[in-house]
């Protein structure tokens, strides 16, 4: 429970403050309650309390919420994580832990958390799976947005005015119309935009910029006094720079076999010979392939593509040639019909929604060079030059150069839905030949639910519900394009075509796509709870569900796969050779599609009893049951065996708390501890540059304190507490990306460049795995066996070579070094003990308002909050690397008002300190260069703000 910035009257006594007796009502219960009243951990904060802590979006709410913390993620994605449960599933077939709801009804693949609050009634943040009202995929607890609702009889219309900092403008308004005395309509929007909060140090432009708006409509008949029905539109629509990744970082390896150490995050950029594209595009990868090594972009051994690149040492500069891009929008219609009928009420909720994102950005946020351009296209040029090698020969190579070279500049295939490249003509030409990703999806979903409450005077009481939702989500895509990856498809698939006497290609797609043209969920619950008082004072609540969930989905994954003409200018699955792409290995035959269904179900619910010690005292327990449901992990290369679908969690939940009200209101406390067993808790690791999700079980358990008082009318303190313990239990074994070797100083990791994935060779006496490298290498052209830097972290040393080859080796010559084992991805580290991703440790808040009177009846009120953020990780693994350091942050605002409360002007400062304050972090794959993508809170924020109210 929290009444943050709650307004303040007196009553009785002049000389007793009181909280204001208008307490917040809350549907935690899917029912009218005072939340004081309500035996769960559930947090609500009113208009006043948002404006006044100036809450303006979801990332805001975790400076405030005890057990609660919110990160951006990789891919247009977020986390919102309640006691150390959040989104570490990553995919599309993934359910979010946090059910996110508007006025009530479930939200899917919402841009909810890029939007800025207006308008609103309420927003209620409740703590702990909810195993019934709630039940589907609410493991960590429910985020409810309630929105205004028109009011009858009278006409209202507010409006206000924002200016500050990086030029940031933003507008809010607000009218209210009655329509006889039955009928009134709202409408309300906001609007924002400001510069950048990055620096782009190549052309000196800001970056990270906003520009979005928002509408709603909404309607409200009362025929009578039984029924009422609302009726909500609501649109939103953002495009502008904003940076999806806000820093990358990276404790430089200057072997290239794993491209950062495991030590540090600096400010330093991965060895690009470390990538898929530094392995494949290298003059020794060629050479073994029977080309000629002078088409090298690279050597494995010779200096990388970042080698004299400097990284900013900030985290809001970044050196790009590509200025990023960013669209969302989102649509929502819900219509709720709400019938009383004596002592039973009927509640009938209908929601649909459309979404969509699309958003592109330098996939390394850096210029590269490429080493050996000057040999390597003076090569392409005579392979493609009649005169040099003959008409036919240069037939194969002329394409090449036409399509990725253009004057000085260097080109790369953009990333279209139609699956169209540089060599069918649609290309972004820059001067260093640009790298960016690419992360789109768009959606579709509707729900109806149907809930039937009592009312009776009696001690029972029931409520009874049901729900279907259906949401599908298409052209699901995940892109990574640069010069290279098209460089190196072309001279590949004009090598091999050429062999083979196959008209001209290239190996299509010259670029990575994760493809998903469908994914469809289908879910339907069944639910109930009696609650039944066993005296004035104690009352019992006890609830069932019954969840069903089905999935299915259709995905491939491309990369090089087939063969392609370059006389074919349009779909390259049109090739004649799209025949030899398989994207499903685990059926016969070859498939165009991998199309997976899968299925759940499960029985969930709760257990409540609860105390009323006295009438400003309530203590509960609770026993509560949370389900999630697993999914479909995508398509891999056969050569990475990975399971195809991933289970779904389950979580047993015990919790006591109290709630308290001391001295006439003017004092609140109220404390929960809470102990979880978590069972096949879904996280995800990257595999071959693709997300797969493994599962494994967590114990976790904390105590929270929130508090607000009032020792004097005009003052008001809040301040909360919380400390979270969220662990593996268990022996949970997986490979450590960042450290293939697992700690072992006799292993030997190996950079595969075949792919740019990893293993481990282990076994053997000591020195074995080392001898054993040694004497395979030679034989590939490959250098043996060398050490990482003393400070990386990595205990084996490490090398280039083939993970295959190396396998076969230990198969036919590995007894004479003492046993060979090749492990891939590599040695399996123990996790149990370690602590679970984004889960602070420790957090803390307070925040003190003091309203001043004038003679003239106005007001003057300034506020100061601040909230402490502990230690915390972002990866399972822990360690140094993945340490997130605790962060600090204060803001304040002081508000003139007038007399009549018809007007106000605010200033404001948001994270006073101007603290670079990291929320989260995601490791890329082995085949990217094990850099760390990191987010952060917003810079420092300051502005003045004028509002007024009819």
């Amino acid at each position: 429970m929290s009444f943050p910035a709650y307004a303040q009257d007196t009553g009785g006594d002049e000389d007793t403050p009181t909280v204001n007796q208008n307490v917040i009502i809350v549907t935690a219960q899917r029912q009218n309650q005072s939340l004081q009243e309500v035996p769960i951990a559930v947090s609500a904060f009113d208009s006043a309390a948002l404006e006044a802590q100036q809450i303006e979006n979801a990332s805001d709410l975790q400076l405030t919420l005890p057990n609660v913390s919110f990160t951006k993620s990789n891919f247009t994605s977020s986390s919102f994580t309640i006691r150390g449960i959040g989104d570490l599933c990553v995919g599309t077939s993934c359910d979010s832990a946090t059910a996110i709801h508007a006025n009530g009804s479930p939200l899917f693949g919402t841009r909810l958390f890029e939007t800025e609050y207006f308008d609103l009634e309420r927003v209620e943040v409740l703590r702990g799976p909810q195993g019934t009202l709630f039940g589907r995929n609410a493991t960590s607890g429910v985020v409810n947005v309630v929105t205004h609702k028109p009011e009858l009889g009278e006409f209202g219309a507010s409006g206000e005015f924002e200016y500050g900092n990086y030029n940031g403008i933003k507008a809010k308004g607000m009218v209210n119309v009655p329509v006889g005395d039955t009928i009134a309509a709202r409408v309300a929007g906001f609007y924002l935009k400001r510069d950048g909060y990055t620096t782009n140090l190549f052309n000196n432009e800001d970056i990270d910029g906003r520009e979005m708006y928002a509408v709603r409509g909404s309607l409200r008949f009362e025929p009578g006094p039984d029924t009422t029905f609302d009726l909500m539109g609501y649109y939103f629509r953002e495009d502008d720079n904003r940076m999806r990744i806000q820093k990358q970082l990276c404790q430089r390896d200057e072997t290239g076999i794993l491209g950062c150490l495991n030590n540090r995050r600096d400010f330093d950029k991965t060895n690009s010979n470390s990538t898929f594209t530094g392995t494949l595009g290298s003059s020794e990868f060629l050479a073994i392939n029977g080309i000629p090594g002078s088409f090298g972009l690279n050597s494995l051994y010779g200096p990388d593509a970042y080698a004299n690149f400097v990284e900013p040492a900030s985290y809001r500069q970044v050196n790009t040639q590509f200025t990023p891009e960013y669209f969302a929008d989102e649509l929502q219609v819900q219509a709720h019909l709400e019938q009383g009928l004596g002592s039973i009420n009927l509640g009938l909720t209908g929601v649909y929604q459309e979404t969509s994102v699309n958003s592109r950005q330098d996939y390394n946020n850096g210029v590269g060079v490429i080493p050996q351009a000057a040999t390597a296209f003076a090569t392409l040029n005579t392979f493609a030059n009649p005169l040099a090698v003959g008409a036919t020969v240069a037939s194969y190579f002329q394409p090449i150069v036409d399509a990725l070279f253009d004057g000085s500049n260097l080109c790369v295939s953009d990333t279209r839905d139609d699956g169209l490249g540089a060599f069918e003509g649609a290309r972004i030409c820059t001067p260093s030949g640009t790298q960016f990703d690419r992360s789109s999806s768009n959606g579709k979903s509707w729900s109806v639910e149907a809930i039937i409450s009592s009312d009776f005077d009696g001690p029972f009481n029931f409520l009874l519900g049901g729900i279907y939702a259906n949401a599908k989500a298409y052209d699901t895509d995940y892109y990574v394009n640069a010069f290279a990856i098209d460089y190196i498809t072309s001279v590949l698939g004009s090598f091999t075509s050429l062999g083979r006497g196959l008209p001209p290609s290239y190996l299509a797609t010259s670029y990575y796509r994760n493809n998903t043209k469908n994914f469809e969920l289908k879910s339907y619950g069944i639910f109930g709870e009696a609650y039944f008082d066993l005296s004035d004072s104690i009352k019992i609540t006890a609830g069932l569900r019954y969840n069903n969930d089905k999935k299915s989905l259709d995905a491939r994954t491309t990369l090089a796969s087939f063969l392609n003409p370059y006389s074919n200018n349009g779909d390259p699955f049109d090739s004649p050779y799209v025949g030899s792409f398989d994207a499903d290995p685990g059926l016969a035959g070859n498939q165009l599609l991998q199309s997976r269904k899968v299925g759940f179900d499960e029985i969930t619910g709760r257990f409540v009893i609860d105390w009323k010690i006295s009438p400003d005292s309530l203590i509960y327990a609770s026993y509560s049951r949370g389900y999630k449901s697993g999914g479909i992990n995508p398509p891999l290369s056969p050569v990475f065996a990975v399971s195809e679908s991933f289970g779904p969690e389950n979580i047993n939940a015990y919790e006591i708390g109290i709630k308290n009200t001391f001295a006439n209101g003017a004092f609140q406390l109220n404390a929960t501890a809470f102990y979880y067993d978590y069972t096949g808790l879904q996280l995800s690791r990257i595999i071959a540059r693709t997300s797969v999700n493994d599962q494994i079980d967590a114990k976790v358990w904390g105590i929270e304190l929130e508090s607000i008082m009032a020792p004097s009318p005009d003052w008001l303190v809040n301040m909360n507490f919380s400390y979270l313990n969220a662990e593996v239990a268990g022996d949970q074994y997986f490979s450590n990306p960042r450290d293939p070797g697992g700690g072992d100083a006799n292993a030997v990791i190996i950079k595969d460049i075949t792919n740019g994935a990893l293993c481990a060779v282990t076994g053997g006496a000591p020195g074995g795995p080392d001898a054993f490298v040694n004497a395979v290498n030679p034989a590939l052209g490959l250098q043996g066996v060398e050490e990482f830097a003393a400070d990386g972290n990595i205990a084996s040393a490490g090398a280039f070579s083939i993970c295959n080859v190396l396998t076969a080796q230990a198969a036919a010559i590995g007894a004479a070094f003492g046993g060979i084992q090749v492990l891939s991805p590599g040695v399996e580290v123990n996790l149990k003990g370690n602590k679970l991703p984004q889960a602070p440790e420790m957090k803390a808040s307070a925040g003190v308002q003091y309203t001043a009177h004038f003679d003239n009846g106005m007001t003057l009120v300034p506020r100061v909050d601040v909230a402490f953020t502990g230690e915390q990780y972002g990866n399972v693994f822990n360690g140094r690397v993945n340490r997130i350091e605790p962060f600090f942050q204060a803001n304040a605002s002081i508000q003139l008002n007038g007399s009549d409360d018809r007007w106000f002007v605010r200033g404001f400062v948001q994270n006073i300190f101007n603290d670079d304050s990291v929320t989260g972090l995601y490791v890329t794959d082995a085949s990217s260069g094990l850099f760390t993508n990191v987010f952060t809170l917003d810079p420092r924020r300051y502005g003045i703000a004028v509002g007024a109210k009819f």
